[in-house]
């Protein structure tokens, strides 16, 4: 069964990745660091912006792709998919910018913890409806 709303942020939700992951070997390059984070804070912070999002994009695309195959409605899948990758864009941002707080990064994570609930709430309610 093709997942074409699933399909377009997975490949944009890669895009993101890549371009996270790519500032890390810039950084290691420059430092001279093979492995870990040599007590370098902007290497250290790019680590850690890729992994923030590597922690989060695949429980929200399989949850994304779970809801398309049961039937889920495109504009909320939509409404899904773009909170997520909003969010994941915001709070790289505000992170890559400052280990503190930031709107970006606060904005970010709740766009995208709103995703994850909103999806995993909406998941739960097809599985309640099939099961009873």
């Amino acid at each position: 069964m093709p997942l074409p709303i699933t399909s377009l942020y997975a490949a944009l939700a890669t895009l993101l990745l890549i371009g996270l992951a790519a500032r890390i070997p810039r950084l290691r390059r420059r430092h001279q660091v093979g492995i870990g984070d040599g007590d370098r804070p902007d290497l250290a912070l790019a680590v850690r912006v890729h992994a923030n999002a590597v922690e989060n994009i695949p429980i929200a695309l399989l949850l994304l792709a779970l809801l398309e195959v049961q039937g889920g409605a495109p504009a909320g899948l939509h409404a899904a998919g773009g909170a997520l990758l909003l969010g994941r864009i915001l709070h790289a941002r505000g992170l890559g910018r400052s280990r503190g707080a930031t709107h970006e990064r606060v904005w970010g994570m709740a766009l995208t913890w709103l995703a994850l609930l909103g999806m995993a709430l909406w998941l739960l309610a097809f599985a309640v409806s099939a099961l009873f």
